[in-house]
């Protein structure tokens, strides 16, 4: 297992629509592993493999700590509610911004034995489902931003104040 490259905002592959997974191999399976122990490095509670410069439909994600989901050729299919709140994303380091997504999301997808099965999610889960899933199709979140980017930084020093 390695620690991969997670490619930034600028970077031509982030724009880039990826390719439906159709097998699982042992070079997917060495993929999903480093995705995991990418993220968990960065901190981050999601990561899609474009963010990596590999254009397959693979998203991981753990809003625990504890249980991570592995999610092959998500596909949302149904939301509901509304929530507003901070987003940042590992390939826009030290920025934040305020995004409003679904409170409720359920995905189909293929887990890492390529078996199909649904997820339910709210709240975290539900925001990084939809944010993993974007990545998939070329888009980040700074494109849904209300208002301005905000550099961490300045957000953290704000908090302080409080």
């Amino acid at each position: 297992m390695a620690i991969r490259k997670i490619r930034e905002i600028g970077d031509s592959v982030l724009t880039k629509t990826a390719k439906e997974v159709t097998g699982m191999s042992l070079r997917t399976k060495l993929l999903i592993d480093d995705m995991l122990d990418t993220m968990y490095e960065a901190n981050g509670v999601g990561l899609a493999a474009p963010q990596v410069g590999i254009l397959k439909r693979i998203v991981v994600i753990d809003v625990t700590g504890e249980d991570p989901y592995v999610l092959i050729n998500p596909r949302i299919v149904e939301t509901s509610g509304e929530q507003t709140g901070n987003e940042g994303c590992l390939s826009v380091p030290g920025k934040t911004g305020i995004v409003t997504r679904p409170n409720y999301v359920k995905v189909v997808a293929l887990d890492a034995d390529m078996k199909p099965f649904e997820l339910e999610g709210t709240e975290l889960l539900a925001r990084a489902i939809c944010h993993e899933c974007e990545h998939l199709d070329g888009h980040l979140y700074v494109e849904k931003v209300e208002g301005e980017l905000m550099n961490l930084e300045d957000l953290e020093d704000l908090e302080d104040e409080e």
